[in-house]
């Protein structure tokens, strides 16, 4: 569990007072996460989630809370923003910006089922065409810049077949840029732990904390990346099929960007290698933090190189 900046029970009720959400009855630190500092907060009035941000500045924020409250009044099952009296949706909580968001029910569903992911293949589908009015840009704060900028500071924790790969890699990327892709606002943490299932149906997408604007294609890969792998890193052709098959059932993808989706899955598996690498080996403080294995995205990433893998349809 990652709670860098721990909040008493004695501050959290003062700062409620400034929402028109009850009185506080139980908070609970949530066991995930990387980034942020999140509770379950639970009123007399209704259960919320609390995030603290230990790296977004106020100046940031608006860009996914109002993406979120964006998506949310399209009928998108995400977490709502709550508003205080003044409007905001942040305020100041142990000094850091913090938000109150609805709470989802369901779970995650961690081993999908061909069910499970052409119902997800429709909803990131559904979720791209409700943000596609949305107006504010945010160029993806982990897109090619950064990559470039991280792997600089992690190249001294890799050996020499890995340093290798990692310039081989950038190399192609940046030889294979797709920026007149369809595009806009995208999650970019589509994961498996970030979805909701209440039975076979989605009951909710959670954590926006990643999102930018982006080619949709880029967020589709990286979910057929984590719903999409066998236990041997390599793809499920039945599972992409049904997620990919659904989701362009919903829209339409285009020839460019059928042609762009190899090298979309290698940017994909990059992306994550990178940033795995960079929370195991130049962790922040926390309380308790349990970052994820890189080796698993290097491995995708080598999949993808030996055996690219054309548009499944």
């Amino acid at each position: 569990m990652a709670v860098f900046t721990p909040v008493s029970r004695e501050a959290l009720s003062q700062w409620l007072t400034q929402y028109s959400v009850g009185t506080l009855q139980e908070q609970t630190a949530i066991a995930a996460g990387i980034e942020n500092t999140n509770y379950f907060v639970t009123t007399d009035q209704g259960r919320f989630v609390l995030t603290l941000f230990e790296k977004l500045q106020p100046a940031e924020l608006p860009y996914y809370l109002n993406l979120m409250d964006h998506l949310a009044r399209r009928d998108i099952p995400c977490p709502r923003p709550i508003p205080n009296r003044q409007g905001q949706f942040f305020d100041l909580l142990c000094g850091k910006p913090a938000s109150l968001v609805t709470r989802l029910s369901g779970q995650s569903q961690m081993a999908p089922s061909i069910i499970h992911c052409r119902a997800f293949g429709d909803q990131v589908a559904r979720l791209h065409q409700a943000a596609s009015d949305y107006a504010a840009n945010l160029s993806n704060p982990r897109g090619p810049s950064w990559w470039l900028a991280t792997a600089a500071k992690v190249r001294p924790f890799l050996d020499a077949a890995q340093n290798e790969l990692l310039t081989r890699e950038l190399v192609f990327q940046t030889a294979h840029r797709f920026d007149a892709l369809p595009r806009g606002a995208i999650h970019a943490d589509l994961f498996r732990d970030n979805v909701l299932f209440d039975g076979e149906r989605v009951g909710g997408v959670i954590d926006f904390y990643f999102a930018g604007t982006d080619a949709w294609l880029y967020d589709l890969a990286i979910v057929v990346n984590d719903w999409c792998m066998t236990p041997e890193a390599v793809l499920d052709p039945q599972r992409v099929q049904a997620l990919v098959g659904a989701y362009q059932t919903r829209r339409t993808v285009s020839a460019v960007e059928r042609d762009a989706w190899p090298v979309m899955l290698r940017a994909g598996a990059l992306r994550f290698w990178l940033s795995r690498l960079f929370d195991l080996h130049l962790p922040r403080p926390g309380e308790i933090i349990h970052p994820h294995d890189p080796s698993w995205f290097e491995r995708i990433l080598h999949h993808h190189i030996e055996k690219p893998s054309p548009w499944p349809l």
